[in-house]
This record gives C-alpha cells, sequence and structure tokens, in this order.
C-alpha cells in the first residue's frame, strides 16, 4: 500500500512550504519530527480543550481553536460518548487561551472586523476565516454556491453528516432536510461520501444546489461580494473602527 502520507510530507518539505497546517488528529511523530527538523511550523485544530491540550503536549507550534459555528467540517478527533465536541467559539476560545502557551487562532463565525476584536479579546493570537472568502471574487467556489450565500435572505446552516459520513456544517438545502431523519444512521467517512457521490456529481452537472454540500459557517449572512484584498482592506479598516469605539468609549471626558 503507497504511502501517501509519506509522499506528502517529502513533497512539503521539498517545496520548503512555509506552514503546514492539519486537522482531524495529530500527525503520527516520526512525521511531526521530520517537518521540525525542516524548520516548518505545525498548526493543529481543536474543537474542546481536550484536543488542544494534546495538540499542545504533542509539540505542534500553534494550534486553531474551532468552534461550533465554523463551516465545513469538524476537525474533532475526540468524543464523548460516541459524539464529537460541539462547543462555541466564545466558550472555546477562553478556555484554550487559558490552558496552553501556544498561540492560538481563532476559527468559527468570524466574518467582519468586530469578530476579529472579540477574537483578540477572548485571547487569539489571531484569526482564521473561510466563509468570508469563499464569496470574493478569486475564489473557487462554483458559482451555484456563492449565490446560495449571497442572494438567499433566509440562508441558514446545519450540521450534518449525510454527504460524507463525518459531521460538517452547509447551507440547508433539501438534501439535508431530506437526510435529517436518518442523519445520525449514515455510514462512516469516507463510505458516505462515497455513497453520495453521484447524486453529487449530478446535481453539479445540473447546478442544483439543493443538492450539494454547499459549506458555509453560521456568520454566512455576513458574506460580502468583493475582491480578496478589499475584504482584507476592509476588515482592517473594521477593527480599526471598533478599536477605536472602545478607546474612545473609555476616554475621560
Amino acid at each position: 500500500m503507497p504511502d501517501v502520507l509519506g509522499e506528502q510530507i517529502a513533497v512539503l518539505c521539498e517545496e520548503k512550504v512555509p506552514v503546514v497546517s492539519t486537522t482531524f488528529g495529530l500527525l503520527p511523530s516520526p512525521v511531526k519530527d521530520r517537518l521540525h527538523d525542516t524548520g516548518v511550523p505545525i498548526i493543529g485544530t481543536a474543537t474542546c480543550l481536550e484536543e488542544a491540550q494534546a495538540i499542545a503536549e504533542a509539540g505542534y507550534t500553534a494550534v486553531v481553536a474551532q468552534g461550533f459555528e465554523a463551516g465545513g467540517h469538524r476537525g474533532s478527533f475526540t468524543s464523548v460518548a460516541g459524539n464529537p465536541p460541539l462547543v462555541g467559539l466564545m466558550a472555546l476560545l477562553p478556555q484554550i487561551a487559558d490552558a496552553v502557551s501556544l498561540p492560538v487562532i481563532a476559527a468559527g463565525g468570524i466574518m467582519d472586523g468586530r469578530g476579529i476584536v472579540a477574537a483578540l479579546a477572548l485571547g487569539a493570537s489571531a484569526v482564521q476565516m473561510g466563509t468570508a472568502f469563499l464569496t470574493t471574487t478569486e475564489s473557487g467556489a462554483d458559482d451555484v454556491w456563492v449565490q446560495a450565500l449571497l442572494n438567499d435572505p433566509h440562508v441558514s446552516t446545519v450540521l450534518t453528516k449525510s454527504f460524507t459520513g463525518k459531521l460538517a456544517r452547509a447551507v440547508r438545502n433539501a438534501f439535508t432536510e431530506t437526510m435529517s431523519p436518518c442523519d445520525n444512521e449514515a455510514a462512516s467517512y469516507p463510505l458516505q461520501m462515497h455513497i453520495t457521490e453521484a447524486i453529487r456529481s449530478e446535481a453539479k452537472r445540473q447546478g442544483r444546489g439543493d443538492y450539494l454540500p454547499l459549506w458555509a459557517g453560521q456568520g454566512v449572512r455576513l458574506a460580502r461580494r468583493t475582491e480578496a484584498a478589499a475584504l482584507i482592506r476592509s476588515l482592517r479598516d473594521e477593527v480599526d473602527d471598533c478599536v477605536g469605539q472602545f478607546t474612545a468609549a473609555n476616554t475621560p471626558m
């Protein structure tokens, strides 16, 4: 059986990739050691305090605190009574920031400068934003995906296993609603992903977003259509404005 992970790590080292970010668990020690020997910082993903502590103990460089609000697949690698952790970012972030000495990167539902400032106030060193960039003009997301995020005033999201067998947050649509009653009976990952492959492929061919996994976080209604560089500038200005408001409010008259 080919060593796919080993081959991937070899390419990362050969190409001198500056940072490696992982999810769904911890890298095997030999792989982690090879990256460290090459001088590559490694970032792990945690959805609960225990996962963050495991990442810190494994010698990672930084940890992403992925809140319940985040779009796409949950990065969980632990469970309680068979259920993955479902902790919101506001509760998760200070717990992790207080417990580990690593830089903490906040992820989940952050869409604008207000969210960035809130994350920094709760102990984050940086933020990781996904959904906010799905609707930029440079995004590789299909048009049906982008339009679903931008044009539906009632767009909402749901956690589902039905597309892949692994819990993930996606736009609520006909597929998620139809499968909802039996969501917990979905086959495990990646078997469920193969089971739904034909449906997803045909839905994509027909441009049917109601049967596609349109990953998105809970902050989706704050999405905006703009260039990525313009979004970065807007975020910077929003952070400055937000901090300025707090500073002014606390300045003695």
